[in-house]
C-alpha cells in the first residue's frame, strides 16, 4: 500500500515492507487453496529480483517444500542468471531444476529466424557475432520511438542500424520462442505437481505490457503485478534476499549482448520511470514529478504520452479469448 505524502519525492513509494508481505502472503494462500485449488506453486527463477520476490513470497505463504523453481538457461543467456537463480533456491531452501531450452528452439527454429532477419539489416552477421535491440526517441527528448539492432563482431567491433518494421516484428517474434518455451515448461511442473504456476511481473511490466502472450504474461496468479519495482526492491530488502540479486541491475537477458530494460523498451531506468508512472497514476503535476526524477517537464510530459501509448497499444495483451457468443453456463460461475 502506498503511503500518503504532501509533495512528490523519492520517498513517495516508500511501503510498509512488513505489512505489505504478510497482506500478500495471506492472499496467496487464499487464492491458492480456495479459488486455484492447487497444492502449491511453480515459477521460473532468472536470478532477477522479481523472480526472487516472488518465490521468496511463495515460500513464506506456502512452505519451501511446495515451491518448485525451474531454471531455464539457453545459448544467448547470460551465466549469472542461471547461477543467481541457483542461489536464490539454495538460500530459501526450495526444490529447483534445470531445462536448458537451447535444443527446443533450435528445433523451433529461432535462432535460424533470428540470425536470418538481423543479416537483413547487417550483411556480415554469422557466427560468433553478439546482438541485441536498442530503443530511442523518448529518452533522448523526442516524441516517438525507433529500434536499432546493435551487433559485435567476434574481434569486438559494434555496428549500429536502423531497423525497418519488418526486421523489428520479425526479430521481436523470434525472441518470443523464449518466453513461450519457458512457460511451457513452467505448465508441464505444473500440471504433474498439480501446482499453480505464480508469475513474476511488477506493476511498471504489467501496467506497459512488458510481456509476451502466452509466456511471460501467462499466470494463474501474479503477487506483485500491483507494486513499482521500487518496491518490490524494498521487499527484498526486508526479506533479506542475497545481496547479489538486490545489485544486480534489470535486464532483459533476451539478447546475446547485455540488455538494460530502458534500453529495449522503458523511457528511464526504472526509479524515475516509477515515479512517473505514480505521477501519472496520481494526476500529479509534471513540475512535481520532473523535480522528483530529475527529469525537465518536457521530458516527463514526453514519458507520459509513452505510457498512454504502450498502455493503448498493448491492452490486447490483458484481454482473455475473446468469445463472439455468449456461454452463460460458464460466465455465471466465474
Amino acid at each position: 500500500m502506498i503511503e500518503k505524502t504532501h509533495g512528490l519525492t523519492k520517498d513517495a513509494l516508500r511501503i510498509d515492507a512488513a505489512a505489505e508481505t504478510e497482506r500478500i502472503v495471506d492472499r496467496l494462500r487464499t487464492v491458492l487453496s480456495r479459488e486455484l485449488k492447487r497444492r502449491g506453486l511453480v515459477l521460473g527463477l532468472s536470478g532477477g529480483i522479481d523472480s526472487t520476490v516472488t518465490a521468496a513470497l511463495a515460500v513464506r505463504a506456502v512452505g519451501k517444500e511446495r515451491v518448485f523453481g525451474i531454471l531455464m538457461p539457453e545459448r544467448h543467456s547470460h551465466s549469472e542468471s542461471r547461477s543467481l537463480g541457483q542461489i536464490v533456491a539454495d538460500s530459501l531452501g526450495m526444490a529447483c531444476v534445470e531445462e536448458n531450452i537451447s535444443g527446443i528452439l533450435e528445433a523451433a527454429g529461432f535462432y535460424r529466424r533470428y540470425d536470418a532477419t538481423v543479416r537483413e539489416v547487417v550483411p556480415d552477421y554469422g557466427p560468433g557475432w553478439l546482438s541485441k535491440i536498442v530503443i530511442e526517441g523518448v529518452a533522448s527528448g523526442g516524441g516517438y520511438t525507433t529500434f536499432s539492432i546493435v551487433a559485435q563482431d567476434p574481434k569486438g567491433h559494434t555496428v549500429r542500424t536502423r531497423l525497418p518494421l519488418k526486421a523489428y516484428l520479425e526479430i521481436v517474434a523470434a525472441t518470443n520462442f523464449k518466453q513461450r518455451t519457458r512457460k511451457m515448461i513452467e505448465y508441464y511442473h505444473a500440471d504433474r505437481m498439480n501446482y499453480a504456476v505464480a508469475g513474476t511481473p511488477n506493476r511498471l511490466e504489467y501496467d506497459q505490457g512488458f510481456f509476451v502472450k502466452g509466456g511471460d504474461g501467462l499466470a494463474d496468479v501474479k503477487p506483485i503485478a500491483h507494486l513499482y519495482k521500487s518496491q518490490v526492491y524494498q521487499l527484498a530488502d526486508y526479506l533479506e534476499m542475497p545481496e547479489s540479486v538486490r545489485r544486480r541491475l534489470p535486464t532483459t537477458d533476451t539478447y546475446s549482448m547485455p540488455q538494460g530494460q530502458d534500453e529495449f523498451y522503458f523511457a528511464l531506468p526504472y526509479e524515475p520511470m516509477d515515479l512517473c508512472l505514480y505521477g501519472k497514476n496520481h494526476a500529479l503535476d509534471p513540475e512535481a514529478v520532473a523535480s522528483a526524477a530529475g527529469l525537465t517537464r518536457e521530458k516527463v510530459q514526453f514519458v507520459w504520452e509513452d505510457i498512454d501509448r504502450k498502455r493503448s497499444t498493448t491492452r490486447y495483451l490483458h484481454l482473455p479469448p475473446l468469445l463472439l457468443g455468449e456461454v452463460p453456463e460458464i460466465s455465471r460461475s466465474l
